[in-house]
């Protein structure tokens, strides 16, 4: 198995490639601009981290019940951090409106075009590093990295690796949404893949590239979520976040019906809470 280690970055995780293109791009636009988003935790940080280079004001909205290590950690940054409602899509819907309000620019952590392309170069790097890679598996929320790695695999003629997307069962709106459901119909349930919980933008270009190259999504269930955390850390060595064990976990259980050795997976992120780490390596394996 190979993994991509995204959850070496500076941050934490992935998320800092997306928030610098998109970030980039906004202050070239407008030098003195100030920019929100919404988040789960990473993406925050990415957006914080990234504001921080370029001189950018940023505000970050997250839900009230985010996880304890990204408040954490955005705390430590020079933003407006703010903390609204029970769910990701509270959040988001708190930051849009802030955004029409102070008449600034909203950068969406999955729905915006700079952003994707930032995460595109997570799987540039994978195929430089791996060439011989033939099946990648990544976690899924709103479809951000999985969307770049798609555009990162036409554009570099590698049409011949199979992506696979994984999502935690309790809370898997593109799933169902790709199904012909309605983002206000899915019922989210609480996970420990904080990162990939919540809904998505009906109409979002993540949506569309996904039907479009037919990625099948698979469906991962809590308990594999929670074996994963600790079978990487105790295995592998890896501490990764419950996201980023989403697709571990999809491996480790051959979910996907594939047995080629030639198959990887992108650690998208460390950021988990130590209680929560120390209460995943206290429960059994099997």
């Amino acid at each position: 198995m190979l993994a991509k280690l995204e959850c070496l970055q500076i941050t934490g995780a992935f998320k800092i490639r997306g928030a610098l293109a998109a970030i980039d791009a906004a202050h070239r636009e407008d030098p003195r601009g100030a920019v929100i988003t919404s988040s789960a935790g990473n993406h925050g940080l990415g957006i914080a981290h990234a504001a921080s280079i370029l001189g950018v004001p940023a505000t970050v909205v997250v839900p009230a019940n985010a996880s304890l290590a990204k408040v954490k950690k955005l705390r430590g940054y020079d933003i407006e951090l703010i903390q609204f409602g029970s769910s990701y899509d509270d959040a988001q819907r708190h930051a849009l409106e802030l955004a029409d309000l102070r008449s600034i620019r909203y950068i969406s952590p999955f729905n915006d075009t700079n952003v994707i392309a930032g995460q595109a170069t997570v799987f540039d790097e994978m195929l430089l590093q791996a060439p011989e890679i033939e099946h990648v598996v990544v976690p899924v929320g709103g479809g951000g990295l999985i969307s770049g790695v798609l555009l990162s695999r036409d554009g570099n003629g590698r049409s011949d690796v199979r992506v696979t997307g994984a999502q935690p069962m309790e809370s898997s709106a593109m799933y169902h949404v790709l199904r012909g459901a309605r983002m206000s119909e899915i019922v989210h349930r609480p996970t420990i893949a904080d990162g990939l919980a919540g809904g998505g933008d009906e109409g979002a270009i993540t949506n569309e590239l996904i039907a479009r190259n037919e990625v099948p999504l698979v469906l991962v269930e809590e308990v594999e979520i929670r074996r994963a955390v600790r079978e990487a850390a105790e295995v592998n060595g890896l501490v990764l976040e419950g996201s980023a064990a989403v697709p571990y976990a999809t491996i480790a259980l051959d979910l996907m019906n594939d047995s080629t050795s030639r198959i990887g997976f992108i650690a998208s992120g460390r950021n988990i809470s130590h209680e929560l780490f120390v209460e995943l390596l206290n429960e059994p394996l099997a």
